[in-house]
């Protein structure tokens, strides 16, 4: 099967390219390792991005945990002499 990509940005292209060099390959065989990953179509499927989303805004305030961050923020002027 053969494809066109149009418009590729040039930041891709230069990470392409990059790849292909280091690692004496083609682009063409850099591009479908790279699909095939994507794709799961290997073992070695890239790591799935995650985010913070499912803790934001899950903060519960404490009387501990206020004095702990007190005393972490707390300076000690004998140290900043």
């Amino acid at each position: 099967m053969q494809y066109t990509i149009r418009s590729l940005p040039t930041d891709l292209d230069r990470a392409i390219r990059e790849r292909a060099r280091s690692e004496n390959k083609s682009t063409n065989e850099v591009v479908i390792d790279a699909l095939q990953r994507a794709f799961g179509l290997r073992g070695d499927r890239l790591p799935s991005q995650r985010d913070l989303g499912g803790i934001a805004g899950s903060w519960l305030d404490s009387p501990e945990l206020a004095a702990a961050l007190d005393e972490q923020r707390r300076v000690d002027p004998e140290m900043w002499q």
